[in-house]
C-alpha cells in the first residue's frame, strides 16, 4: 500500500474511560476464563493520544511510544498501543510512527484505560493511514488485544457477556445525571479479584443485569451489583467506606466499576460534598 498522499497528517485523539453499571460473575470456563454481564457506559474522563509519522524512525522499531502523565509501569514495548499498531502493521506494512501518550485515566481501577488507549490507536491509525477499516475490523482487530478493548471502537453504551468480547448495543442514556468518581490509593489486580469472588453458578434472567439495566434508576441500588464488591472491599477499606459515603451525600446509585479500584456515584444534580472521602475525587461532570 503507498502512503505518500497521507503520511504528512498527524492524528490528535481523547481516549475515554468507561464505568460498569453491575457485573455479574456467573461461572468459571474450561478454558479458565469467567463467564460475565456487565454493561458498558463511555464517560468523559480522557487520556490524551498524538499518533504521527516517525520520519526517523529505525526499521527495528517501527513504533516508538513517549509516555507521560501519570507513570505508564511495565515495557513500553509491550504496551497496548504499541500492540495495536503491531496488529494493523502485520497487514499493512506502516511507516514508522511515534506516538505520544499523556496518561490521565488511572490504571488499575478498573476503568479500561490501556483498553481505551489501545482502541483508538486502531482508529488514529486507521484514520492517519486512510486504510477505510470499517469497524467491524477495526473490532476484530481490537479483540486481539483485550476484552475491553473492542468496546471503545463504537464506544457506546453495550451489554457485554461470555468472557467479555461479546457486545450487544442498549439503547440507554444517562444524560442529566451527575457523575463523580473517586479513586482510592489502592490498586486493584484483577487476577486476585477474581480468584477471590464468588460465582453465581448461573444467570438467572429476571436477577440478570440485563433486565434490571432497563428499570428505573432509584431500582438500581437494590438490584444492580458488582460481584468483585465483596472481594476487592475486603482489603480496600476505603472503596467500601467511599460507596457508602456517596450514597449518604444523595446519590441515587453508586458502585465499584469493573474490578476496582475507583467508586462512582449518580446524583440527580451535582451535590455539596461533605466529609474526608472528597481527596479522592477524580473526575466529575454531568453526563
Amino acid at each position: 500500500m503507498q502512503f505518500a498522499n497521507v503520511i504528512s497528517i498527524q492524528m490528535i485523539s481523547y481516549p475515554n474511560a468507561k464505568i460498569n453499571i453491575g457485573l455479574h460473575i456467573i461461572n468459571k470456563r474450561e478454558d479458565g476464563f469467567h463467564n460475565i454481564e456487565t454493561v458498558f457506559y463511555p464517560i468523559g474522563f480522557v487520556d490524551v493520544l498524538e499518533c504521527k509519522v516517525n520520519k526517523y524512525g529505525a526499521p527495528s522499531q517501527k513504533c516508538a511510544l513517549i509516555a507521560g502523565g501519570i507513570k505508564v509501569t511495565g515495557d513500553l514495548a509491550d504496551n497496548l498501543v504499541v500492540r495495536a499498531y503491531e496488529s494493523l502493521n502485520q497487514q499493512f506494512d506502516l511507516p514508522p510512527v511515534v506516538i505520544y501518550l499523556e496518561k490521565r485515566i488511572p490504571t488499575g481501577a478498573g476503568l479500561g484505560g490501556g483498553s481505551s488507549d489501545a482502541a483508538y490507536t486502531l482508529k488514529g491509525l486507521n484514520d492517519l493511514f486512510a486504510l477505510k477499516l470499517n469497524n467491524k475490523i477495526l473490532m476484530q482487530h481490537a479483540a486481539k488485544l483485550g476484552s475491553d478493548c473492542t468496546f471503545f471502537i463504537e464506544n457506546k453504551p453495550a451489554y457485554l457477556f461470555g468472557k467479555g468480547h461479546e457486545l450487544q448495543p442498549i439503547d440507554m442514556n444517562l444524560g442529566g445525571y451527575y457523575f463523580m468518581l473517586f479513586k482510592p490509593e489502592f490498586h486493584s489486580n484483577t487476577a486476585l479479584a477474581y480468584k477471590h469472588a464468588t460465582p453465581r453458578g448461573q444467570l438467572i434472567e429476571k436477577e440478570s443485569v440485563k433486565h434490571w439495566i432497563t428499570k428505573p434508576i432509584e431500582t438500581w441500588k437494590a438490584h444492580l451489583f458488582n460481584d468483585f464488591e465483596s472481594s476487592v472491599f475486603s482489603v480496600n477499606k476505603d472503596g467500601a467506606q467511599i460507596k457508602d459515603w456517596l450514597y449518604k451525600q444523595g446519590a441515587v446509585y453508586a458502585a465499584m466499576s469493573g474490578s476496582g479500584s475507583s467508586i462512582f456515584g449518580l446524583f440527580q444534580d451535582k451535590p455539596k460534598l461533605k466529609g474526608g472521602m472528597q481527596k479522592y475525587l477524580v473526575h466529575e461532570q454531568y453526563l
